[in-house]
């Protein structure tokens, strides 16, 4: 979208909720229209009939929760950019591996909302970030005895294996002579996060964050990768730093 204002959609099951974050949108310049949802799946509806900018949406709602709406909407071929806005910072890490762009916490508050809002534009006049900019990286691998060359983008999670590290991508993994540490020291600013003592993960290839009775694990392709209690920790705490919360 390249208008000069932002068209938001609103989804909120609760009335009183939707009213005011959608009367406190309306109350920023920089939003050209405010469309309202109670659920997620009028939500879908209006976006079936037209575009919109952004979506701020509730995470715990009946039937297609906020969650379910973002992981359809990131199939989009034009994707509204997402804002969650709920009372619990649970799902945090979920929102993350959603690429969210915000996650705003109720009691909603106008200076909050509006920096919300600054994110959003900020998105969408840079998109793509300075990780999708970045030059790729070529890495030498052995196969069959044959020196062939994978880049850093292929690269779903890698695994220590002693001074070595094994890299893990769609079609197989490779046993190169690095350290896990070396790695994760280099790829830190492309996306890669540890989430385990002896695991680096690449956030763009994570579809999905689970918790399960305090334990939290990541699906990358069809593998599911457990997080260790430590680095939950840590990983929460860096999406809520990328949010711009304490």
């Amino acid at each position: 979208m390249t208008g000069p204002g932002l068209t938001a959609l609103v989804v909120d099951d609760e009335r009183p909720a939707l009213s005011e974050l959608a009367w406190l949108l309306d109350q920023d310049e920089r939003v050209a229209e405010v469309i309202a949802a109670s659920s997620g799946t009028q939500a879908l509806t209006v976006l079936e009939g037209r575009d919109v900018d952004v979506i701020f949406s509730d995470i715990s709602m009946p039937g297609l929760d906020g969650m379910a709406l973002a992981r359809v909407v990131a199939k989009f071929s034009t994707q509204p950019q997402i804002v969650f806005v709920t009372a619990h910072d649970q799902h945090a890490v979920d929102a993350f591996a959603l690429d969210a762009t915000d996650y705003v916490m109720k009691p909603v508050r106008q200076d909050r909302l509006r920096e919300a809002v600054r994110k959003v534009l900020t998105r969408r006049e840079e998109p793509g970030g300075t990780e999708t900019d970045a030059p790729d990286e070529t890495i030498p691998v052995e196969l069959g005895g044959v020196t062939r060359f994978i880049s850093r983008r292929q690269i779903r999670y890698a695994q220590a294996q002693g001074d070595y590290a094994r890299l893990h991508t769609e079609n197989g993994s490779h046993l190169v002579r690095i350290p896990l540490s070396t790695l994760e020291e280099q790829w830190g600013e492309h996306g890669f996060v540890r989430i385990h003592r002896s695991t680096l993960v690449a956030l763009p290839h994570v579809s999905e964050v689970r918790m399960d009775h305090g334990r939290c694990s990541v699906v990358v392709g069809t593998t599911e990768l457990q997080v260790s209690r430590r680095h939950t920790k840590a990983l929460r705490d860096l999406v809520l730093r990328r949010q711009g919360r304490p």
